[in-house]
């Protein structure tokens, strides 16, 4: 993945999610996970046009079961929008480039 993109773990997820003052996308995903793949061109695209605005980050959920059981994480790849520390937008599935940023932008 593009280096704007982090990766973050059940350890570091309060400090650089909950805590940032800039609004942070989370992608819930598996090595495994086609979909999760498929994503990734627009988690590119967002992190490299939007990084002034937003936080890419990506947690994988076979490693980090914690996090991903505290916000109800069932299927992948899962989106999550965080403001404020408050958790603002889900995005459950591999949707084509121009929803996901027509649904983050509207939080921008």
């Amino acid at each position: 993945m593009a280096e704007e993109i982090l990766d973050i773990s059940d350890d570091t997820f309060e400090e650089e999610v909950m805590k940032s003052e800039l609004p942070v996308l989370v992608d819930f995903w598996a090595v495994w996970c086609a979909p999760c793949q498929m994503i990734v061109p627009t988690l590119k695209h967002l992190a490299q046009n939007y990084k002034e605005k937003l936080r890419v980050f990506k947690i994988n959920i076979d490693e980090n079961m914690k996090i991903s059981a505290k916000f109800g994480v069932r299927s992948i790849p899962t989106l999550l929008l965080f403001k404020g520390g408050e958790l603002i937008e889900t995005i459950v599935g591999a949707h084509p480039q121009n929803k996901i940023i027509d649904v983050i932008s509207k939080h921008l």
